[in-house]
């Protein structure tokens, strides 16, 4: 009898682990692979001139996030991201060299980024909301905290996630930002003939892969 008993017992610690670990979720870190995704910030010009330009299109070089993937509950997932300001770079291919580093000097500068003041543009989730997951695509909405110019603001931003047979992980995402909200002050050029909206709209593409 008290063979079988420790026999029992040493069953028991076999299989509970074994259990616990068929019941866990399956939640997996993905580090975003800066060389390989873009950030992307779209400004549209208005004014009565605004013909005569062109829309501005910058792009941030330097940039690292973490993805926290629960695929069986896609609900306890989360994503934050952190912007180097410094590093955003007017890359409008139909300016001159000198217009651009013009505008990209006005956007770092103390009159519409500050980025001596701000260095970094943050993002981190605070929810996420289920639209559809279907055989590895989903459409997910991501809320969560933006920290922009020293103001932080709640953001939603629909993403969609698709998750390789190899395990990488790529997100699409776009969403729209009024830059006054954040105490930004549009940049205005030509006595104020020339300005940006402010409304700018950011898109992303991220690579993620999993962290070792």
């Amino acid at each position: 009898m008290m063979l079988m008993r420790k026999f029992a017992a040493f069953l028991m610690s076999i299989a509970l682990p074994m259990l616990a670990a068929v019941g866990a979720h399956p939640r997996a870190a993905y580090t975003i692979d800066s060389k390989n995704s873009k950030v992307e910030i779209h400004v549209a010009r208005e004014g009565f001139f605004k013909a005569f330009g062109h829309d501005h299109l910058v792009s941030a070089t330097q940039f690292s996030g973490e993805v926290q993937l629960d695929t069986a509950k896609l609900e306890d997932s989360s994503v934050s991201l952190t912007i180097d300001a410094k590093s955003l770079t007017v890359v409008d291919p139909g300016e001159s060299e000198k217009d651009r580093k013009d505008v990209q000097d006005t956007m770092l500068g103390d009159q519409v980024l500050d980025v001596a003041r701000h260095p970094q543009i943050q993002f981190s989730s605070s929810s996420v909301k289920v639209l559809s997951n279907n055989k590895g695509e989903m459409n997910l909405q991501v809320e969560g905290t933006l920290a922009l110019h020293g103001v932080k603001k709640p953001v939603s931003v629909p993403v969609r996630v698709q998750l390789a047979d190899d395990g990488t992980l790529t997100a699409d995402a776009e969403v729209s930002l009024i830059q006054s909200e954040f105490g930004i002050t549009p940049i205005k050029v030509a006595g104020g003939t020339v300005r940006v909206k402010d409304k700018l709209r950011l898109t992303f593409h991220f690579i993620a892969r999993k962290a070792s």
